[in-house]
């Protein structure tokens, strides 16, 4: 396991586009969210190809791929934020410098379709990168969560999933632990197999979906596809997040008519997905999770220095 520094006063935060490119609608959430790093003392770096449109809706994929291998060999930055959401991250994967990344480790962060770069980037190189907000989600939702949780992690320290008011339900009762592997549950279902697979063996997964895009219909087959090719029988724990669809379908009930009864805990919160709230969770640390405890999952080694 390969972990990454906490920010200092001075430090550069570099800021990538590997899914959509930042349009003009970006430019005021993302000015906002450099603005509360500045006031904290912090340098804001945009990737050259963060605008660029060369494949006319997005900048080709060795353009993405050379703001993050740019950014991790740059001696200044230390952390890297993607700066918003969307599609085809995974065009990266084959132009990432993984030795550069590997020898000069650094905070990774994003969700949602980033969690294509963080998983692959921790697969490939044992990095602990973060399952968090985006550069622009830390100001375009309703409240400063999380931008609080990032500055939590990633100066402070803090060990802490969520805060004390977030809820925490169990769906299959036991303990475990395991290192974390997660995020996004439609593009995970793409990294079971193949050459740029993942390994979930004696992993706790975590899986959150986007209601309003992605129907329960659609749920059921991708979890059908994660059980036909054995994901559920190597990991050791499941948390799941937020998922609100209009027909009211949980995710946690599409899980277990699906696996009927599971030998492993899951557990339920809303406090990561695509909702205001996201605690910063870092992937390839040792967690636990134990049904018994009123907060049922916790960190048990620093994911930053």
């Amino acid at each position: 396991m390969v972990i990454p520094k906490a920010l200092q006063p001075g430090d550069t935060i570099g800021v990538v586009a590997p899914s959509d490119a930042i349009e003009e609608k970006d430019y005021t959430y993302i000015q906002a969210s450099s603005k509360l790093f500045e006031d904290l003392g912090y340098n804001i770096k945009i990737g050259k190809n963060a605008y660029s449109k060369t494949w006319g809706f997005t900048a080709s994929a060795t353009e993405k791929a050379e703001d993050l291998n740019n950014m991790f060999a740059d001696k200044d930055v230390k952390a890297i934020f993607c700066v918003k959401g969307g599609e085809n991250s995974n065009t990266v994967f084959e132009y990432l410098d993984y030795d550069i990344i590997k020898n000069n480790p650094k905070i990774l962060c994003g969700f949602s379709d980033s969690t294509y770069v963080t998983n692959m980037i921790t697969e490939k190189t044992g990095l602990v990168t973060f399952s968090g907000p985006t550069f622009k989600s830390l100001t375009s939702w309703e409240t400063d969560y999380s931008f609080k949780e990032s500055v939590k992690r990633f100066i402070n320290k803090d060990l802490t999933l969520g805060i004390p008011s977030d809820e925490y339900f169990t769906i299959n009762s036991g303990i475990a632990q395991g290192k974390l592997i997660g995020g996004n549950l439609s593009i995970l279902s793409k990294m079971i197999c193949g050459k740029y697979s993942l390994d979930f063996t004696n992993k706790i997964l975590f899986i959150e979906e986007l209601g309003f895009e992605t129907t329960p219909t659609v749920i059921s087959s991708i979890l059908y596809y994660m059980k036909q090719n054995e994901v559920f029988e190597k990991i050791s724990g499941l948390w799941i997040g937020n998922y609100e669809h209009p027909t009211n379908f949980s995710l946690e009930k599409i899980v277990l008519d699906i696996l009927g009864t599971a030998d492993f805990p899951i557990i339920k919160s809303n406090n990561f997905g695509h909702i205001d709230k996201k605690t910063v969770i870092p992937i390839g640390t040792l967690a636990e999770i134990n049904t018994q405890k009123s907060t049922k999952i916790a960190l048990l080694e620093d994911c930053v220095l």
